[in-house]
């Protein structure tokens, strides 16, 4: 019963719509998943399940009205159990990002700040929606920053060192190369900082789009305890079909921004003067439009069912479809970024979401 009582409280199921973030994340950037990858996916999981604790906790006394067989209402779990789980896992979370890179441990920093703000105080306000957007897309961009962050410290490195017979200068001569050596610090500081800058802003149209599918979800389970609303469901579909045409469109090639986004030891931008790409073959197509298929088609069926009956059931069957959508939507803007094997890999995490959703409620 406890460990059933934690699962609920943790609503363990909608864990499989976590990993995408990252590994749509590193698509966006051009990179390949590595150990960077990997360590972004276990501080998002533990982040994610962090403001699912906190959430039940912040909601305590409104879900003994509205949701008395919660874990914290009914007394399977103490209130002080669920907020001392919520802090250890922002913790680890955290511990894990830092891992991966002093970028990636900065984007967690602020993601771990926005779900804390949601939970404690945005949630009952208008700015509840796009607080929840930002953490969506705030994790995504986790994934991108921390992908390839090894490679880029061991280069970096491999520039600062001291070179070759620098032991044995002395006066002047070791004096100049120590200067030297500052200065190559520096620019390689400053190159890694702009590297970083670029990788986000090659990643920011994927974590937009992520993020405007959360606003529009949240915004229909801020009606699922009563119902009633057909506005929400009606927007959120609208939303949906617009996300769905926006992840068909062709883009840049993957990576294309942080790469243009470097600069040489001089401070001089480089523009990159790559031929034009070439049309992409039926078979990314035909994945792609998959994909985005299933985004949609998991999405807009309960949607279309709460609009035309806002009970709080069907309202609560859109929010679990919306949060379910998120899976293949990830899946679709990995292979809309040319990495069709991570988007194969995201999918795979359906039927296992599906099956697990059976046994624990995902709202």
């Amino acid at each position: 019963m406890t460990v059933r009582a934690w699962a609920e409280l943790l609503r363990v199921s909608a864990l499989f719509t976590v990993p995408g973030d990252a590994l749509a994340g590193a698509a966006a950037t051009g990179g390949r998943p590595d150990r960077g990858t990997a360590l972004a996916v276990g501080a998002s999981l533990c982040l994610y399940e962090a403001g699912m604790a906190l959430n039940d906790w912040a909601d305590r006394d409104e879900d003994a009205v509205d949701r008395p067989h919660r874990p914290i209402p009914s007394g399977r779990i103490a209130p002080g159990a669920a907020l001392a789980a919520a802090g250890a896992l922002t913790a680890a979370g955290l511990g894990l990002a830092a891992r991966a890179g002093r970028p990636a441990l900065a984007v967690a920093t602020g993601l771990a700040a926005t779900v804390w703000a949601y939970d404690l105080r945005l949630k009952h306000t208008p700015a509840g929606p796009a607080a929840m957007a930002a953490a969506r897309g705030l994790d995504l961009l986790l994934g991108a920053t921390a992908t390839g962050a090894a490679k880029r410290a061991a280069g970096s490195g491999a520039r600062t060192g001291p070179g070759p017979g620098s032991g044995s200068r002395t006066g002047k001569g070791s004096r100049a190369a120590a200067g030297s050596s500052a200065a190559s610090a520096s620019g390689s500081r400053t190159g890694s900082a702009s590297h970083s800058r670029g990788v986000v802003r090659a990643a920011l149209p994927a974590a937009g789009l992520l993020g405007a599918h959360t606003y529009a979800v949240t915004a229909v389970s801020r009606h699922e305890a009563q119902g009633g609303s057909t506005a929400a469901p009606l927007a959120a579909l609208a939303a949906t079909a617009a996300l769905g045409a926006a992840a068909l469109r062709e883009r840049r090639g993957p990576g294309d921004a942080s790469l243009d986004a470097g600069r040489d030891r001089k401070g001089e931008s480089h523009r990159s003067h790559r031929p034009p790409a070439a049309p992409a073959s039926f078979a990314p197509r035909l994945l792609r439009t998959a994909l985005t298929g299933s985004y949609f088609r998991t999405a807009a069926g309960p949607l279309i069912h709460a609009a035309l009956n806002p009970s709080p059931p069907l309202t609560q069957r859109a929010v679990g479809g919306g949060i379910r959508a998120m899976i293949p939507l990830q899946a679709a803007l990995a292979a809309r970024a040319g990495a069709a094997g991570s988007g194969l890999a995201v999918m795979g995490l359906v039927p296992l979401a599906r099956t697990l959703a059976r046994k624990v409620s995902l709202t």
